[in-house]
């Protein structure tokens, strides 16, 4: 059955040669870096080969991918009858288990966060309890400690300050401040 109208060329053979543009090498090079890589781990899963793949970069960094590792193989490869000790597995593993041990701390210390956040918004919740139509500064203060106190106190005194100044505004007849404008009263988080 002969397709008629075809959009793409399909695949194309390319010619193998070395790629001219340096910017296009390098993109080449990373790209068909991972593809052997994986072929290699693929070749490695499959048949139970023991694989090494040792590979520079244009810029001469080097790259290595071993199954079980790239020392194991080098070592058949040379010979050598002592099989590696995996002493670079052990510190490996030793790192893995050290950042699993921190993003699990980091991990309980935020869900303490938490907690602490949830146990605060319940006392503010039970605080406010059916004061829906009273401000602030009408909660009740025997539950704050010092520091909250004082915010609400400097708080109180911004509020006392600003009421002032635009009773006298008003009083001399200055500012222009109309019946429509309003205070800011400053949030504070109790």
């Amino acid at each position: 059955m002969a397709e008629s109208g075809k959009k793409t060329k399909g695949k194309q053979v390319i010619e193998l040669k070395r790629i001219e543009d340096d910017k296009n090498r390098v993109i080449t090079f990373s790209k068909r870096k991972s593809g052997i890589c994986k072929k290699a781990s693929e070749l490695a899963t499959l048949t139970g080969a023991k694989v090494g793949v040792v590979m520079f970069s244009p810029s001469g960094k080097p790259y290595s991918f071993g199954d079980p590792s790239i020392e194991d193989v080098t070592n058949l490869f040379q010979g050598v009858s002592q099989p590696s000790d995996g002493s670079t597995h052990h510190v490996i593993e030793a790192y893995r288990k050290m950042k699993i041990s921190k993003l699990l701390q980091d991990h309980n210390d935020f869900l303490h966060q938490l907690d602490d956040e949830k146990e605060h918004g319940k006392k503010l919740n039970e605080m406010t309890k059916g004061k829906t139509s009273q401000g602030w500064w009408e909660s009740p203060t025997d539950d704050l400690n010092v520091q909250q106190l004082r915010q609400m106190h400097a708080a109180f005194e911004k509020l006392s300050k600003t009421t002032h100044s635009k009773i006298n505004q008003r009083n001399l007849g200055g500012g222009g401040a109309s019946s429509s404008s309003f205070l800011a009263v400053p949030q504070t988080r109790i």
